[in-house]
């Protein structure tokens, strides 16, 4: 089970998550996430999701919320996880009309933290491998 954001009814895992889908939702794009977050968690700017998780769990329906874990996906589904490229399906391309200068400088930060990660952990897989 999990939650439906009290605005735009996206399922999220728990009262962490609907949080963090509030607020980043909000300070990316403003709109009715903002303003909701405005008039029922005045203040949210400055919480944290300890602070903002217990306050918008209260306004959001109890929904079905179905995970797949990786150990659930039959095997030889035909599906190799590993791909090689950053995963897709970001809320915004780097070239999005839609997004301002500031939020696409943020996200060109995300994606290159993200992208220093997994090279990150690729090199501790190889590390792991000539360790055996």
């Amino acid at each position: 089970m999990g939650h439906a954001c009290p605005v735009c009814a996206t399922p999220q895992r728990d009262a962490e998550h609907l949080a963090n889908h509030l607020a980043f939702t909000a300070m990316l794009h403003g709109d009715a996430h903002e303003a909701w977050l405005d008039e029922h968690a005045p203040g949210w700017e400055s919480e944290g999701v300890a602070e903002l998780a217990p306050v918008v769990v209260e306004y959001a329906e109890t929904v079905e919320y179905d995970e797949v874990f990786e150990d659930t996906v039959p095997e030889g589904d035909g599906h190799d996880h590993d791909h090689g490229h950053p995963p897709t399906g970001a809320a915004f391309d780097a070239g999005d009309a839609d997004a301002d200068a500031d939020t696409q400088r943020v996200l060109a930060e995300a994606r290159e933290l993200t992208r220093a990660m997994l090279d990150d952990e690729d090199g501790d897989a190889a590390d792991d491998d000539n360790k055996s």
